[in-house]
């Protein structure tokens, strides 16, 4: 078994991986529900389908992705071939959450193992349905010594964290991420962090209101809000608020029906100690809508609130549920106001037919990466890069550059003997004023 250099034997282990997820696709599913009562839609939609399309996409590429890129040479080094290698970093950890279990553990693993790495995967505790049947998944399709599952808690993170890897591939919240990239410092061990933040959603004059109102609470309300890149909150014209609140209101029920909690599309929050976090935001805020909760079934309907103070728990750290915060602005100033007081967000969403608009704030924003009149969706196009920047994440991935996220890129030159020019040897009398004026004209 050579995973690091045979490419043939990656592929045909990924072939493995994917008849495996097709075969038990339904019982997947089913764990995902049975953890939080995911919706199939979304469960195929946004976890199963998203991993067997990484997978095909993979299986079909891994050969070119690998494949030596050659490169235009330097005029330096005349006569030369140059290139670009691809290697396996080697022993890489990947670190899942619980919102999308099973894409957020299988997509980081499919493309390591593409890459020619040797996998430990962590997935969520939280999700101990999913994690589950992930492992005997893996179980089935890999030697234990090409990918290995450790199931556990925090305990079985530390354990992992203070052993030495080459790549470290987490996602998660920030104030985790802080203490992988602390972990990963001691060894010097480069990172990839997929983490999340404050995402704006602005809304300008000229925006289609009911369809950004459809859109949005699409966005916001899948996974019931437990999504990273999810509109944190909105930010639109002062004079668009009455008719875009009646908008979402209407959108909310056109979507989930007038009882909510009966609805069959609507997930539930992960366990109590998050549905308790986005109770507390939600008291002593004023509810426009929803608002309702139920502490045993861990349910929070989607809930509007009007003008949250910035300094209000809703405002103060990324919600991660379904509570959609609504300010409002006049002038561009006070939009600078509101975003210039978080961290760079993880997604960034506007709304306008304003093409001086639009381009001004993603131009003036630093942000991993957004849509202009839609919410999400960007994360589904493969040949975007995925990631964050500052507190929103290190690194990006999705498509080809998951591959490369994983390889080493090694720049090798090939020389050739039949011409050694003698201009870059010592002595260097009198060569100084030739090779600068080769230098600028290269």
């Amino acid at each position: 078994m050579d995973f690091k250099n045979d490419i043939g034997y990656r592929k045909e282990t990924l072939k493995k991986l994917l008849y495996n997820i097709q075969k038990n696709e339904d019982l997947i599913v089913k764990a995902l529900y049975d953890d939080f009562k995911k919706p199939e839609f979304e469960a195929v939609l946004t976890e199963t389908n998203y991993v067997i399309s990484e997978l095909k996409d993979t299986i079909k590429n891994i050969n070119s992705w690998a494949k030596p890129k050659r490169v235009l040479p330097s005029i330096l080094n005349f006569p030369s071939s140059d290139y670009i290698y691809k290697e396996p970093y080697g022993n890489v950890l990947v670190i899942a959450p619980w919102n999308y279990p099973f894409q957020l553990a299988l997509c980081p693993l499919i493309a390591a193992v593409a890459a020619g790495n040797r996998v430990v995967l962590k997935p969520s505790e939280l999700t101990p349905h999913t994690s589950s049947i992930i492992a005997k998944l893996i179980e089935k399709t890999f030697h234990i010594s090409h990918v290995e599952v450790f199931e556990g808690g925090v305990e079985v993170s530390n354990k992992l964290l203070a052993e030495r890897w080459d790549y470290i591939f987490f996602t998660g919240s920030v104030s985790v991420g802080k203490i992988i990239a602390k972990a990963a410092a001691e060894n010097l061990t480069p990172v990839t962090l997929e983490l999340g933040g404050k995402n704006p959603c602005v809304i300008d004059e000229t925006a289609n209101l009911k369809l950004a109102a459809k859109r949005i609470v699409w966005g916001k309300f899948i996974n019931a809000g437990q999504t990273c890149i999810a509109p944190d909150y909105i930010l639109i014209q002062k004079n668009m608020k009455v008719n875009f609140i009646s908008f979402l209101m209407e959108e909310i029920v056109n979507a989930y029906g007038k009882k909510i909690d009966k609805s069959p599309d609507f997930a539930r929050i992960i366990n109590t100690k998050n549905w308790v976090r986005l109770d507390q935001m939600i008291e002593r805020e004023k509810v426009i809508f929803g608002g309702e909760t139920n502490h045993d079934k861990l349910y929070i309907s989607p809930t509007l609130i009007e003008e949250p103070s910035l300094d209000s728990p809703v405002m103060k750290e990324e919600i991660f549920g379904p509570i959609l915060p609504i300010l409002t602005y006049e002038t561009e100033a006070e939009i600078h106001n509101v975003i210039s007081k978080y961290e760079k967000p993880l997604a960034f969403y506007i709304f306008s037919e304003n093409k001086s608009f639009t381009k001004k704030l993603i131009s003036n924003y630093a942000f991993g990466g957004g849509c202009i009149n839609d919410t999400v969706v960007h994360f589904s196009n493969k040949r975007l890069p995925f990631g964050g920047v500052g507190h929103s994440g290190i690194g990006a991935y999705h498509g080809q550059m998951s591959f490369d996220t994983f390889s080493h890129h090694k720049a090798i030159v090939k020389k050739g003997n039949w011409l050694d020019l003698p201009m870059r040897y010592a002595p260097y009398k009198d060569k100084l004023t030739s090779i600068k004026r080769i230098l600028d004209w290269i």
